[in-house]
């Protein structure tokens, strides 16, 4: 334990220790002050500073050391002190007590309390830190919450202690005054229930609504400030009007059409936005195409002496087109309007926070979501806008297979289109400025990937920051600069036929109204909203690519449903969009797939964390499909089964990760997935393994020993010795000595000596 920790534990301990042998409560009662208050108040009137002192000591001892009778005290105060004294002493001496205690509190017990319940204080501390002075505002309004709980729940908490002191300060004052004036009438008490009387404590419940009310009012304040260049419209065309018909936006209108609101749904391109047209639908199209190639050239070990596939490019690229008109109908024009939505194709621009403008006519709508996606990111690079360079939307419409091609970034779209192309043929050189690839995952999962791509023929050049686009003699050159070169010239020419731009994506937040209403944006170019996705006119709403943090489809569809029902239905419940179970893959081979924090994150965020891995190599299935490669990673919490997060390695490792995303949602620990039957043989005993990789580690070991001791013990015959003759096994003629396998079920038991 830290010395200052230590020292601060025993000066603590031999302070109670001094209050129980003292036994101070006997003095903390009213009985006993108006047994002795003649003798008092004459000591008071003789030595009236030293009074006042010796008093204010006592009281911060008291409260610092929570023990009960801060009440009684302030009581007192009123009694030998007066109204204005004892407010005045009472105030700032049950504030220091009070700021004393919470600072023990968090001295002794914050570090490992907010370890130990890490995603609990998440949002505990988000709160705190955005609205913790009205929380502990209310609290000490309120006598009903004890004190000495607030203080040392607040010492768990990040609050600092100069608000916590002038927070308690100003919120204890007008409780203080009530209890000091009815201590100036401490003749006519007999007890503390005629202080705490049901209609003075109902008092005290309203004063403590005070700050609520007040909250509400200034909110309604904002809100007409915020809306006073726009006037209400009498009567309204829509309950909502959704702009973009993504992800986001189609889960918005299908919700709001399902609780029979009046809906349109505006979209200037096409339906099923990035996710069916240029993202998810056809890279997975093209990931199967490319993993079919990829089984061809290991037929070897699939037994086949050879195998040869013949193809051309245009076809491949064709059947991605087919994949997405036969998933098109499911975000149809058609289908929505079929469910009630009002579509609209066009351009839609918001002109008020009531209204928007599509094709010269204007719509009003009670709110407005917007849902308008992302575009990818071309950065400033010199001398790009000389090549007609690829991104994610146009890469397509390619019917020539290029032959060398270079890709930018090494990030999840990067990754997945450099090992696709690589597979189809083409001489790839995948090009990222930081040290790995897929930075946000651990090194080990970089690394596997990283590995798979050199053995399959991809060029990847880390440490490699693009400089320059230039033509020479009809040849397209990309000019690098390598970070890590000792030599004096680090310049590295890449010849290319087409390059593939794939570093991000930009939110899209202009063009359609939301500047000219000053709707601001944060530092990456999303879209600002609050925990309820309101941007500042709180009608306004906004989901997915635009507004972040994740920019994944079905978090796009996560927060549609907030959404919906906070624009629908917020005037009576709103609620706080959930992100503390996030899954997202990454579809190259091997697969990666994520939930919750890894080790790089926990280790940035300072969690005290456990890691449990599982080899896949020694899964079954995964050997008799020659797919056993790659790992499950699981983070619990510090001496928990509790799961903070998990990365799996491999073959279906998307799919695969759902058991954990469920564990995660619903509390599940290693130990209820450990007992939960999983078919044999699948891959998805992997997880069912890990787990068990975290219950080995965690064997009682002691108490294994005992259980080994006993059952030596039961082996002795009746003169106490070992049976040494040899032992039958009946029909089974097995003896003693020798060791079989009983049955040909997985983990079939061994009869063994």
């Amino acid at each position: 334990m830290n010395p200052k920790k230590l020292l601060l534990l025993t000066a603590l301990a031999c302070a109670l220790a001094a209050a129980y042998y003292l036994d101070v409560g006997q003095y903390l009662n009213l009985s006993y002050f108006k047994a002795q208050q003649a003798e008092i108040n004459n000591y008071v009137a003789a030595n009236h500073i030293a009074s006042l002192a010796l008093f204010f000591v006592i009281y911060v001892a008291v409260t610092a050391l929570s023990i009960p009778g801060a009440a009684l005290m302030t009581l007192v105060a009123g009694a030998l002190f007066g109204l204005l004294e004892g407010l005045v002493l009472v105030s700032f001496a049950s504030t220091l007590g009070a700021t004393l205690a919470m600072l023990v509190s968090r001295t002794l017990l914050r570090d490992s309390i907010q370890q130990r319940f890490a995603d609990a204080f998440k949002t505990v501390n988000a709160g705190i830190e955005k609205e913790g002075a009205l929380y502990l505002f209310t609290l000490r309004l309120v006598p009903v919450v004890p004190f000495f709980v607030i203080n040392l729940v607040m010492g768990l908490t990040n609050m600092p202690a100069r608000t916590f002191f002038w927070v308690s300060q100003v919120g204890m004052l007008a409780g203080t005054a009530v209890y000091v004036n009815a201590g100036t009438q401490i003749a006519n008490i007999d007890s503390l229930s005629g202080i705490l009387s049901p209609q003075l404590m109902g008092s005290f419940v309203l004063l403590g609504l005070f700050p609520l009310l007040a909250k509400r009012a200034m909110e309604m304040v904002k809100r007409r400030q915020v809306y006073k260049a726009y006037p209400k419209p009498k009567q309204f065309d829509e309950d909502l009007v959704v702009l973009g018909a993504g992800s986001g936006g189609l889960v918005t209108a299908y919700i709001a059409a399902m609780v029979k609101a009046k809906v349109t749904l505006i979209e200037k391109h096409q339906m099923g936005g990035d996710c069916l047209n240029t993202g998810c639908v056809p890279s997975k199209a093209l990931i199967r195409s490319g993993k079919f190639m990829a089984d061809v050239n290991r037929s070897a070990d699939l037994g086949f002496r050879a195998a040869n596939v013949e193809f051309d490019f245009a076809d491949v690229m064709q059947r991605v087109q087919r994949v997405v008109q036969t998933i098109e109908p499911h975000d149809s024009i058609e289908r929505y309007t079929g469910l009630g939505v009002n579509v609209v194709q066009g351009e839609g621009k918001i002109t008020s926070p009531y209204t928007v403008e599509v094709n010269g006519h204007t719509i009003t709508a009670r709110n407005i979501v917007v849902a308008t996606g992302a575009r990818p990111f071309v950065p400033p690079i010199k001398g790009i806008e000389h090549i007609d360079y690829l991104t994610s939307d146009n890469v397509w419409n390619l019917q020539q297979q290029p032959k060398r091609l270079i890709v930018l970034g090494g990030g999840p779209i990067g990754c997945e289109l450099t090992q696709s192309f690589a597979r189809l043929g083409s001489k790839v050189t995948q090009v990222e400025m930081l040290p790995r690839l897929m930075t946000k995952e651990d090194e080990d999962v970089s690394l596997a990937v990283q590995q798979r791509f050199v053995n399959e023929g991809v060029d990847v050049r880390l440490n490699h920051r693009a400089l320059e686009f230039v033509v020479r003699d009809g040849e397209k050159v990309l000019i690098c600069e390598n970070l890590c070169s000792q030599s004096k010239d680090k310049t590295v020419e890449i010849p290319f036929d087409e390059v593939l731009v794939a570093v991000g994506r930009a939110a899209n937040t202009s063009g359609f109204g939301l500047e000219e209403l000053g709707i601001e944006t944060n530092a990456n170019g999303t879209l600002a909203v609050n925990e309820y996705l309101q941007t500042r006119y709180p009608n306004i709403y906004a989901v997915g690519d635009v507004v972040g943090p994740y920019q994944f489809t079905h978090t796009s569809a996560h927060q549609a449903w907030y959404a919906a029902v906070n624009a629908l239905f917020g005037k009576f419940k709103k609620f706080k969009v959930d992100y503390s179970v996030i899954p997202w893959a990454t579809f190259t081979e091997p697969e990666v797939a994520r939930v919750g924090i890894n080790e790089q994150e926990a280790k940035q965020q300072g969690i005290n964390y456990e890691v449990t891995r599982f080899d896949v190599a020694e899964l079954d299935r995964a050997i008799a499909d020659e797919e056993a490669h790659g790992f499950v990673k699981v983070l619990t919490a510090a001496g928990s089964d509790k799961i903070l997060g998990a990365t799996i390695v491999g073959e279906q490792a998307g799919d695969l990760i759902a058991e954990y995303v469920m564990a995660m949602k619903h509390k599940i620990g290693l130990n209820k997935i450990l007992g939960t039957i999983h078919i044999y043989p699948t891959l998805a005993e992997m997880n069912k393994y890990a787990a068990g990789e975290w219950k080995k580690a965690r064997k009682p070991e002691g108490l294994l020993g005992w259980v080994e001791a006993f059952f030596r013990w039961q082996r002795r015959d009746e003169r106490g010795a070992l049976a040494t003759e040899p032992r039958r096994y009946g029909s089974l003629g097995v003896q003693a000595g020798s060791t079989t396998q009983i049955g040909n079920d997985k983990g079939a038991e061994l009869v063994s000596d």
